[in-house]
Order: structure tokens, then C-alpha cells, then sequence
């Protein structure tokens, strides 16, 4: 299948999604996660449609960010170094991966420097695994909260993994328990409404438990090669 034929498949396996959810399908946005994938593919996503692409590595965004002309918002999904926030403030539209206050604190100070508001989520490890990055789910609410008093970052909401497993059900009170905490949090942020969860294998799941945001690669693109 092609580029375009895949993405309409996955915007089709989305709104049904949220119409089963009883959600408006255009209260989700796809983001196509171009990560291991070169330029021309971005260009092809784009021309097809696309608007929001996602990297996971601060460089590889930084490149295909000057590679790429067409109109795009640019999203970064990976977990990013502190000394790796200037290569990605200014470029990314939103930066799915703030876990640490130190981390939330350099965004600032970068966005400030060039004169601008840089829009983060926080990312939560919602299923307490060792081998997955975020802020433990306890603590979520308040990192939130003190990242968004910092002059030059706004939080926009949340993000987080589920756990890998072959039934994409498994991951739904991973993404209930965020739907929850971004609702709470809302109480006191009104404007942190959205929600960064699924991808290829439980998007759909996500949409059902609330996503605004879903970060899709191997459906729209077809697997990566090694080392992708």
C-alpha cells in the first residue's frame, strides 16, 4: 500500500474509533512518526496530507526540519536531554517528553532567549516500568503545575507508553488512569487538555479512552528497517 492509502486507512480506523467512543473525530489529531524514515518520505506524508509529524531524536528532527519545506507541525516524542533542548525548542510545535523540572526549566530558558513560548506535555509512567521514561503518576499533577508557571513553557497536557503486549485492550487502564489524571488536573490548568497516548498497535484504544493526539509510524509508513 501507499503512503496515502495507509494514512487514509488509519484516519478511517480513527474516527471510527471515536465515533464507537461517542467523541467528534476531529477532536484527534494523527501524528505520523517519521522517525528512522528519510526526508522524501516526510515530503510524501506531507503531500498526503499530513500535518503533524513526530521525531524521537533531537538531530534527526533538526535535519529533516531543514530538509523538509512543506508546511508541517513538527512534533517531538522521544525522551530528550537536558543538553539537547536547544536543538529542539523553536523547531517542535509540541515536546511530548518533559519529565523532569530541570528539564522544563532549560526549555524555558531557550524559548526565552529567542523570544517565544515554547508548548510541552508531561510524560507519565503510568505503568511504573523501570525501562520507561516519565514522571511517576503521583507526582504528575505537580510537575505539571510547576512547569507551567515557568516564563517561556505551557503545558498542554499529558503523554505517556503502555506497556508492550500483543492485545491492544491491555493498554486501556494505562490510558483510562491518564484520562483521569489530565481531568483532574484541568480542575486547576484548564488549558491542559490533551492527551498523547497510543500508537500503531493500540491507537484505537487510545481514541476510546480519550487521546487528542496519536503517534502512528508503522501504519502509515510500513516497518522500519534494523536500527530505524
Amino acid at each position: 500500500m501507499s503512503i496515502p492509502e495507509r494514512l487514509q486507512g488509519v484516519r478511517e480506523r480513527i474516527e471510527a474509533a471515536a465515533r464507537r467512543a461517542g467523541r467528534n473525530p476531529s477532536a484527534v489529531r494523527l501524528v505520523a512518526v517519521t522517525k528512522g524514515f528519510p526526508a522524501h518520505v516526510a515530503i510524501d506524508a506531507l503531500r498526503a496530507g499530513a500535518i503533524d509529524l513526530g521525531e524521537n531524536r533531537a538531530q534527526e528532527l533538526r535535519e529533516k526540519a531543514i530538509a523538509v519545506a512543506e508546511p508541517v507541525r513538527w512534533h517531538f516524542i522521544g525522551h530528550l536531554q537536558t543538553n539537547k533542548a536547544r536543538q529542539v525548542v523553536g523547531v517542535a510545535t509540541l515536546i511530548h517528553s518533559v519529565d523532569r523540572l530541570a528539564l522544563a526549566q532549560e526549555i524555558g530558558r531557550r524559548a526565552r532567549n529567542a523570544g517565544a513560548t515554547q508548548d510541552v506535555l508531561i510524560e507519565v509512567n503510568v505503568s511504573g516500568e523501570p525501562t520507561k521514561h516519565g514522571v511517576e503518576p503521583a507526582r504528575a499533577a505537580h510537575l505539571a503545575e510547576e512547569a507551567d508557571e515557568l516564563d517561556g513553557v505551557r503545558v498542554r497536557g499529558f503523554m505517556t507508553m503502555a506497556p508492550l503486549a500483543e492485545d491492544p485492550e491491555a493498554s486501556r487502564p494505562y490510558f483510562s488512569d491518564l484520562s483521569e489524571l489530565r481531568d483532574r488536573v484541568r480542575g486547576v490548568l484548564p488549558h491542559v487538555a490533551e492527551l498523547s497516548m497510543g500508537m500503531t498497535r493500540d491507537f484505537e484504544v487510545a481514541v476510546e479512552e480519550g487521546a487528542t493526539l496519536v503517534r502512528v509510524g508503522e501504519a502509515v509508513f510500513g516497518p522500519r528497517t534494523p536500527g530505524g
